[in-house]
């Protein structure tokens, strides 16, 4: 669930079924929105309230939890081929936690509260909040002569720091670009309502694992130079050896390789002229091949392929203008699977579709689809969940 922007691991939900698992004396199955999740026999009811813990979430090392200590308290998708369901998500009872349920509404956020985590790294990380030594460290790091000598007892030190900080530490550093949002798209799971409107067009792109990526080229005026930011999906890379997850395994900075690769700045440079209304244009695509993912597509090299166009004076443009505008300037955009299709009724029928064909980079299973409406303006993603048992263990 995504709230403001972010993803919500931990929140309240209603059960919307119960149903029984043929075959099995103590479990059974409970819906949740699109998700489906195996519950003890009895544990609730159609219309009970319910803590919900989504797929990639890791759970505190507490005594709630501690019937997941052999998975490492990891929640991923699960298949009982036994039974032929699959479980996606963990729900809990308010019980677990000794609390009441008529006390909390649908939707309450507890990852924070409950101290649910990631269950990849890369994914903490990213979403970590800002080092308070950040600035300093910053500071410092402009200074290695005065770094190296004094450099623990300025950051131990309140006087010295402040002190340090007044007379070194205003060079500006680059923030994410204002007005481009960050991307992580919402699930069908948690907005099953979509699949009412049948007669809506959507156009089908697939979803690729790896990395996001962010170019950002905001116009010059006057004496002020353009502005090109290189970002993932929550670092500015405003020097060039700034650290990012991907580092150490790759030994670079892949994200300004593919800048480069790519000649991504000349491209949104081209964009600019050729709009004279916007005051900045951004292009986000995913980055993907070796040692990003698990899922490396047979690659010894990286790509990228973009899956989002925005301009100031418009928003994310449609993917079809996406595609017409990016691919004569080099840049590859995410294969198109349709151009205007109608959904399925049913989330069933949905991941039927999604499960159906490979991958069109490498011919295997795929990771999912994004679906985006013919304008942009809105778009979801629906992963297979057979591939998230085979590379997301």
């Amino acid at each position: 669930m995504l709230v403001n922007g972010q993803r919500e691991l931990a929140y309240v939900v209603n059960i919307d079924w119960v149903r029984p698992i043929n075959g099995a004396d103590n479990i059974e199955l409970v819906g949740i929105g699109g998700w489906t999740c195996i519950a003890k026999i009895g544990e609730f009811q159609t219309g009970s309230k319910a803590v919900y813990f989504e797929i990639d979430s890791k759970l505190p090392e507490t005594d709630w939890a501690e019937f997941l200590a052999p998975k490492h308290y990891k929640v991923k998708t699960m298949k009982l081929s036994k039974f032929g369901v699959i479980s996606q998500g963990l729900a809990l009872p308010f019980s677990a936690f000794g609390w009441d349920e008529n006390k909390y509404i649908v939707g309450t956020p507890l990852t924070e509260v409950l101290k649910v985590k990631y269950s990849v790294d890369e994914d903490n990380a990213r979403k970590a909040k800002v080092n308070p030594d950040a600035k300093i460290n910053n500071a410092l790091a402009r200074h290695p002569k005065i770094a190296k000598k004094y450099g623990k007892l300025i950051k131990k030190n309140k006087f010295f720091r402040w002190v340090f900080l007044a007379l070194f530490g205003h060079k500006k550093v680059s923030s994410w670009p204002a007005g481009v949002p960050k991307t992580d798209e919402e699930r069908i799971e948690n907005r099953i309502w979509t699949l009412e409107d049948n007669l809506k067009k959507w156009v089908a792109t697939e979803k690729i694992d790896g990395t996001s990526t962010t170019f950002y080229l905001k116009r010059g005026k006057g004496f002020n130079k353009p502005v090109y930011l290189v970002c993932s999906r929550n670092v500015v890379f405003d020097t060039p050896n700034k650290k990012n997850y991907y580092s150490d395994i790759i030994g670079s900075n892949v994200y300004l390789e593919m800048s480069e690769k790519y000649n991504i700045q000349d491209a949104l440079q081209k964009l600019l002229d050729q709009r004279p209304s916007a005051e900045w244009v951004a292009v986000q695509a995913e980055t993907f091949g070796k040692n990003i993912q698990k899922r490396d597509y047979g690659m010894k090299d990286h790509e990228i392929r973009a899956f989002n166009l925005r301009y100031s004076d418009c928003g994310r443009v449609g993917t079809l203008e996406m595609r017409d505008t990016l691919e004569p300037l080099g840049i590859p955009c995410v294969p198109i699977l349709s151009e205007g299709m109608c959904l399925p009724s049913t989330i069933e029928n949905l991941r039927e579709y999604v499960h159906a064909t490979p991958s069109k980079i490498d011919g295997k299973i795929r990771e999912g689809i994004v679906f985006r409406t013919l304008d942009g303006t809105d778009s979801f993603k629906c992963v297979d969940p057979e591939f998230l048992l085979k590379y997301h263990q």
